[in-house]
């Protein structure tokens, strides 16, 4: 973890968020994030009081999400609408096609999932290795969705 002083931040100031909000970007828990914080798997600036910090580009680090302009609650559609601990966000590592069948491979922040879908779906939806997706979980199912 590296504790960046007030004075260091100064310039970053703009690009820090609030551990909630740092929590929501990336699709984790609140109480997730502050593991990381104590095992010090993300960085962390610390505000003259005490508080932590999460740095935009720490956020890009970890989930791999490039920052996006804010959107009005009211003019949500899409993929905004589904709740953020239904949706996560990672990179294609694999796709496997044999017989009518196909197998898409999700790095999300180091932890794979694998979707399996009818090899024509793979192929219009365009999956392929290195694209960004969202893997969507709903109880027993999951689906992907590139971002």
């Amino acid at each position: 973890m590296i504790r960046t002083s007030t004075a260091e931040a100064a310039g970053e100031r703009t690009n820090l968020l609030r551990l909630q909000d740092a929590a929501r970007r990336m699709g984790i828990s609140y109480p997730t994030l502050k593991q990381w914080i104590y095992k010090r798997k993300i960085r962390v600036a610390r505000t003259a009081g005490g508080h932590y910090r999460i740095p935009n580009s720490e956020i890009e680090r970890i989930s791999h999400v490039k920052p996006t302009r804010k959107i009005e609650k009211d003019k949500r559609s899409g993929i905004d609408m589904i709740p953020a601990r239904n949706k996560l966000l990672g990179t294609i590592t694999q796709v496997k096609i044999e017989g009518l069948m196909a197998q898409i491979t999700l790095d999300i922040g180091g932890q794979f999932v694998t979707a399996i879908m009818t090899r024509d779906a793979c192929r219009e939806l365009n999956y392929k290795p290195g694209k960004a997706a969202y893997a969507i979980v709903k109880a027993t199912e999951m689906m992907v969705i590139l971002a």
